[in-house]
């Protein structure tokens, strides 16, 4: 089994940047997609940002120049860079991490971004 562990989330103005972070434990496949989903209050749970193992990266349009998706395969980490906030990027973010048919999720750490 896989746990998938978030950090970093938290509080920011618009403009201002966080970083998070997503460690797996476990046994994890070296050939892997790593995603970021976010999901804001009544709304539905968004593709944020995704690298797979042969660091093809892919970014939803809405962060697209803002948003830096990265990983650190021997320490099984990825981690999302956010630069210039804004207050739509608000919501829950959630690791997640894929291999076959198979679909780990973490907990979720939430980000705010007051205007």
């Amino acid at each position: 089994q896989v746990q998938l562990v978030e950090s970093g989330g938290g509080l920011a103005q618009a403009g201002g940047s966080l970083k998070l972070s997503c460690t797996a434990y476990g046994v994890v496949l070296t050939t892997n997609t790593r995603n970021w989903y976010r999901q804001a209050p009544g709304r539905e749970r968004e593709l944020v940002a995704s690298i797979s193992s042969d660091m093809s990266i892919n970014y939803a349009e809405s962060v697209k120049g803002r948003f830096t998706i990265s990983r650190d395969i021997p320490r099984k980490m990825v981690f999302l860079e956010m630069n210039n906030l804004k207050p739509e990027d608000t919501g829950v973010y959630t690791c997640n991490l894929v291999y076959g048919t198979s679909s780990f999720w973490g907990q979720g750490t939430q980000v705010t971004v007051s205007a």
